[in-house]
């Protein structure tokens, strides 16, 4: 029934997508090229609308009997709503923030929270009433993390499909059928929108679909790996790996810069990528190869002892920061361990 069902909702993304690029036309939701834009044509930026329905039409068909269902639901209106709104009118930051955390107490209220961890050597962290505002900061920030990496075709939906076959196949291993279902509907659905999205993209995804996408992989893998171990915590992160370090760099770089933090820039990662000479379809395919080891990094993270994956973090954390700073994420002269290395190489010869 669930493989029926992913197969509905593929083919349903497939026929409603280019109903809904008519749509955005029709109501003025377009996306117009301007100096930080690298598209040169005015584009339909509702493309989300298309995954949300056929999503929306594999869940009625699976009706899920978990009682955290309907309140995810409800709270993706609530961010569905949001992004069609800001991608016809461009809402205000305070406003688009004030949906996600409408969305998030949804969840919350629903039983979707981080309210206690197992640690690695005996005994339990309880959150209390810290678990609320610590889910709100998860939810939101991953949220937000997505929206940030849509800058090119195809590059924020084969991100999240990535993290979604990770997040989908380790439910699997655990038995959640819940997070399994909703991650498999979701995935196809967005492989359907995919198919117009991939460069040359037909319609952008716009925040309708960035958002949504956030917020739905912040709760499924929320929702699969809480009340865990502290090194089982760690899983989401690191299959949410470029949007995570996309966003914390791109902090650290508007902190160094002495810009506002909410002050948009062309540094983020795939610009960098394109300011070294890649193409367009280059550089998505290179963050989609950089997504898919966070994948198998998350998957061998999730085999290992304590110490085995401290040591794995330990080895991301190096590659992260020798690639960031080998393609100039914070700045070009931000080259702290590339600086430590160099000499040492040159003593060699």
């Amino acid at each position: 029934m669930i493989l029926i069902t992913a197969l509905i909702c593929l083919l349903a993304s497939i026929l409603i997508t280019p109903l809904v690029i008519k749509f955005a036309f029709l109501i003025g939701a377009t996306d117009k090229p301007n100096h930080r834009k690298v598209h040169q044509k005015i584009m339909p930026r509702i493309g989300g609308l298309a995954i949300y329905i056929s999503f929306v039409i594999g869940f009625l068909i699976l009706s899920p009997g978990d009682v955290a269902a309907w309140p995810v639901l409800i709270g993706s209106f609530i961010i569905i709503v949001t992004g069609v709104v800001d991608d016809i009118r461009e809402i205000s930051p305070k406003v688009k923030l004030a949906g996600q955390f409408a969305a998030a107490l949804v969840v919350i209220y629903g039983g979707v929270r981080l309210e206690v961890i197992n640690l690695p050597f005996g005994g339990e962290l309880e959150f209390g009433f810290l678990s609320i505002p610590i889910t709100v900061l998860w939810i939101v920030g991953i949220t937000n993390a997505i929206n940030l990496i849509d800058g090119l075709d195809g590059l924020a939906a084969g991100v999240s499909s990535i993290a979604l076959v990770s997040i989908t196949l380790m439910a699997m291993l655990k038995g959640d059928m819940f997070v399994m279902s909703l991650g498999l509907i979701l995935l196809m659905s967005i492989l359907g929108f995919l198919f117009y999205n991939f460069h040359p993209a037909k319609i952008f995804m716009g925040d309708t679909g960035a958002l949504f996408l956030g917020f739905m992989i912040s709760v499924l893998a929320l929702q699969g790996f809480k009340n865990v171990t502290v090194i089982s915590l760690i899983i989401p992160l690191i299959i949410l790996g470029v949007p995570i370090s996309d966003t914390f760099f791109a902090i650290i770089r508007r902190l160094v810069q002495k810009k506002p933090l909410s002050a948009p820039d062309k540094s983020h990662l795939h610009h960098r990528l394109l300011d070294m000479g890649y193409t367009h379809k280059q550089t998505v395919i290179i963050i989609y190869m950089i997504a898919a080891m966070f994948g198998l990094a998350a998957t061998l993270f999730s085999m290992s002892t304590v110490w085995g994956a401290i040591l794995i973090i330990g080895i991301l954390l190096i590659a992260i920061e020798l690639f960031v700073e080998s393609i100039g994420l914070v700045h070009h002269s931000y080259q702290p361990l590339l600086k430590r290395l160099r000499p040492k190489a040159r003593d060699r010869f």
